[in-house]
């Protein structure tokens, strides 16, 4: 969302971060929780029209996008109840399931949160 949302203070190093991947060839994937987040977000703030470009952005720069199944909600139930003082939400469980399921160990984000998932590295660091 800081790649193409409104000025915000995370915005350039987003943006650096993604450039500094892509130029390293390192593979990235997402999962269909983003593409969720990008509806409710935009929707919600009454920004329709940047539904469709932030679509865009995010297809041209990832190499895969996971679905979110059955078996993820599970674990991420799981990982969100292990976590019972609310330093990790359950949006971010989800994200901490698929990423279990798929092997994935880093996750570029500004969301502290993830620091506390045992085996999850957060980028940028």
């Amino acid at each position: 969302m800081y790649l193409i949302g409104r000025p915000h203070p995370h915005k350039l190093d987003a943006q650096a971060a993604v450039e500094r991947l892509i130029a390293d060839r390192q593979r990235l994937v997402t999962s269909s929780e983003v593409l969720q987040e990008i509806l409710h977000r935009y929707a919600s703030t009454g920004r329709r029209e940047k539904i469709q470009p932030a679509f865009d952005v995010l297809e041209a720069i990832v190499d895969e996008t996971f679905a979110v199944e059955r078996d993820d909600v599970q674990l991420a139930r799981e990982v969100h109840a292990a976590h019972p003082n609310g330093e990790l939400s359950v949006r971010d469980a989800v994200h901490v399931a698929v990423m279990r399921r798929r092997q994935i160990t880093e996750i570029l984000s500004f969301d502290g949160g993830f620091d506390i998932v045992e085996g999850i590295a957060r980028l940028p660091s």
